[in-house]
């Protein structure tokens, strides 16, 4: 509230003058003041649209009592002044419109609401992408850029379910469905594959998004073009009978062909007690569209696991199709040799899977020959030999000897590419009979780690033609360096 009785402009000797233009800023200033009461003092309204961001005005806000005190000081003429009266001027109050709450400085909550309310047909606040769908399989013109896959995978759901295929059984993972393609091969589909509502899912539909499984059961189906062959694993490129390309969420067929990416990988592993060979290769169908192509074949059984294109997460799933096979149901092709399975070989002293070091320790067995037909043989040859692999030489390296009695006897423990075996160490073997021979094998630094299968064969020799095979048996070592 203003004095009653404020001092004179002289003063009154208690401190120094005030001139007019204080003595107006004091009692505008006392006034605003008596105006400000408890109910005045609320917080700030919320805001109800949505927040903009606009470009900062700069201004210097001033009270309306102080602005009109100040305009007052300014039109001040000489003599006494108006505000000089010994009647208080009345308090300052506003009567303009409130000024607008403040607004706030955060960041809007994800959850907000998501138009404005106030405008209609308010533009989001928060956008949530989309999600991502698979592309269709669409050829693409030559010289055409493919659009990036969007595929996604799902989760993985279920338990792993048994298939069999010509005798031959393996798991399916979890979330994987097998489809029938034809007679003598089906598709593991992953999770990811796109839906197909007909089920028609030829071989071509099966890459990249599954894995192929193929048993044949006959000469005539590994002939006449059949795919894929040993003829394809053991091949430079493989891929002289692939149609498409298959990238993941977009395949097409190339119009300029294939072409490989470095020389191709070849391994043998040991898959259903059996060695398995594979080939891996990486092929470019255009620059920039650059897939995996895996194959795995089991000669003896005709049996090929097929991933071309196939997602690097998939690749546990994969193997586990692989280490479930199980091929002791299926029937393989018959051989064209008509004496094929006539002698039975077995080994002992050697097991799959058994580790074999490379630091010249002697690895000692037997392999028994029995004649289980009813054709007596006057001369049977005996090979045994250890198949190259990927980790050793083109030829390996080791030594074997047979024990002939006391003594021991250097043979060759490769097989020759050229001319016929030895036939050193034959023997006669008589329907119903057997015969039991003992070697010992030692390896050498050269030969690196890796699966090596050791064959043994009962060769019959003719005086002319190829050797025909009585029986043979494969048992694949995992060599280890020291």
């Amino acid at each position: 509230m203003t004095d009653r009785l404020p001092r004179r402009i002289g003063g009154d000797g208690d401190g120094p003058a005030e001139t007019p233009t204080e003595r107006l800023l004091r009692e505008a200033m006392t006034a605003r003041a008596s105006g400000v009461t408890a109910t005045s003092l609320r917080p700030a309204a919320p805001p109800k649209s949505r927040i903009r961001r606009l470009r900062p005005v700069y201004a210097v806000t001033v009270p309306l009592g102080l602005a009109a005190a100040m305009a007052i000081g300014v039109l001040t003429f000489h003599g006494e002044p108006v505000a000089q009266k010994e009647v208080p001027p009345p308090a300052a109050t506003l009567t303009g419109s409130p000024s607008p709450a403040p607004e706030p400085t955060g960041t809007p909550s994800p959850t907000a609401t998501p138009t404005d309310p106030g405008t209609p047909g308010g533009e989001p606040v928060t956008e949530v992408p989309p999600a991502e769908v698979p592309l269709a399989e669409v050829p693409l013109a030559e010289g055409s850029s493919p659009p990036a896959p969007r595929t996604t995978s799902p989760p993985v759901t279920g338990a792993a379910s048994s298939y069999t295929l010509r005798g031959v059984r393996f798991r399916v993972p979890a979330g994987w469905r097998a489809v029938p393609v034809a007679a003598d091969r089906v598709c593991v589909l992953s999770p990811g594959a796109p839906a197909d509502p007909q089920q028609n899912w030829s071989q071509s539909k099966c890459e990249p998004y599954g894995v192929l499984v193929v048993a044949y059961n006959s000469a005539e189906e590994t002939e006449g073009g059949a795919w894929p062959t040993m003829a394809d694993l053991g091949s430079e490129s493989g891929w002289g009978h692939q149609p498409n390309c298959p990238v993941w969420g977009r395949p097409y067929t190339p119009a300029g062909g294939y072409s490989s990416v470095g020389a191709p990988v070849l391994t043998k592993d040991i898959v259903a007690g059996k060695t398995i060979d594979k080939t891996q290769w990486q092929v470019t169908c255009r620059p920039g569209d650059t897939f995996t192509a895996q194959m795995w074949g089991l000669k003896s059984d005709q049996v090929y696991v097929v991933a071309n294109g196939l997602k690097a997460e998939y690749q546990p799933a994969l193997v586990s199709i692989l280490d479930t096979l199980d091929v002791s149901g299926h029937q393989p092709p018959a051989s064209a040799q008509t004496n094929a399975n006539a002698v039975t070989v077995t080994v002992d002293g050697l097991v799959t899977g058994q580790q074999v070091p490379n630091d010249g320790t002697p690895t000692t067995f037997s392999v028994t020959f029995r004649n289980t037909g009813r054709t007596d043989y006057a001369q049977v040859t005996p090979v045994v030999v250890a198949e190259s692999y990927a980790g050793g030489q083109p030829a390996v390296r080791g030594t074997l000897e047979r024990q002939d009695g006391t003594a021991w006897t250097p043979v060759d423990l490769n097989r020759r590419a050229v001319g016929k075996p030895d036939v050193e160490g034959s023997f006669a073997l008589p329907a119903g009979q057997s015969v039991t021979l003992k070697y010992r094998m030692k390896l050498t630094k050269e030969d690196g780690a890796g699966v090596m299968p050791v064959v043994a064969e009962a060769l019959l020799i003719p005086a002319e033609g190829v050797p025909d095979v009585l029986g043979e048996r494969s048992v694949p070592l995992r060599v280890t360096a020291k």
